[in-house]
């Protein structure tokens, strides 16, 4: 993606907290016509640290997994909080709207998971994530329900060979930090998020 020098992070500990936070990502590979083909889905990222690696799974009539198997080599996009930028936190009129974001994209290297014992583990992963009580419903739904179940999935492991991360608030406009963060702090959702991470960026005082 295009990254300006003020709006990239090489710390591994941000990128991993965006895309823990912001788990519902887009999995992009070539499909047979050469054209890219998206997939959005929940991923787990495991560990604390590079080198990261993130699982998950499609169902079974998506072609996506036939792709990654033909060409394994994939990029996966995770968006964190977005919102809209008015001019109106600058002093002076001559300034048009933005938007600011926070974005990870990896380059990913990906092996398909295709046993029931190992689609089990992958699922365990992300109810972990999402909802841990859920495990004992799930170990209490029968092997046979289990097998059905997983035999309409394909996993896949996903290795981030690179990574970019992309933390856009306005660095560069330091005459607009104070005004900017104070809206956001009593707007949307991402608004106050994107609040939160200037305070950690130490936008804004």
């Amino acid at each position: 993606m295009y990254l300006p020098p003020h709006f990239k992070s090489t710390d591994a500990k941000v990128a991993a907290q965006l895309m823990r936070s912001h788990p519902f990502a887009s999995l992009v590979s070539i499909d047979d016509d050469g054209l890219p083909f998206i997939t959005h889905l929940p991923l787990h990222l495991d560990g604390e640290g590079e080198p990261f690696v993130l699982w998950g799974h499609c169902a079974k009539p998506n072609p996506h997994w036939r792709y990654l198997q033909a060409r394994p080599t994939a990029v996966v996009a995770f968006m964190g909080p977005h919102a809209y930028q008015s001019p109106k936190i600058y002093p002076d009129l001559a300034r048009v709207p933005s938007w600011n974001y926070l974005a990870v994209h990896c380059k990913v290297e990906a092996r398909l998971v295709e046993t029931p014992e190992a689609k089990d583990a992958l699922l365990k992963k992300l109810i972990g994530d999402h909802e841990p009580p859920y495990a004992e419903q799930w170990r209490g739904l029968g092997e046979e329900f289990a097998h059905k179940m997983l035999a309409g999935i394909v996993g896949f492991e996903l290795r981030v060979r690179e990574w970019q991360c992309k933390l856009k608030i306005n660095q560069h406009r330091p005459e607009s930090h104070a005004k900017l963060k104070a809206g956001y702090r009593s707007g949307s959702e991402d608004e106050r998020e994107l609040a939160h991470w200037m305070d950690r960026l130490g936008l804004g005082g």
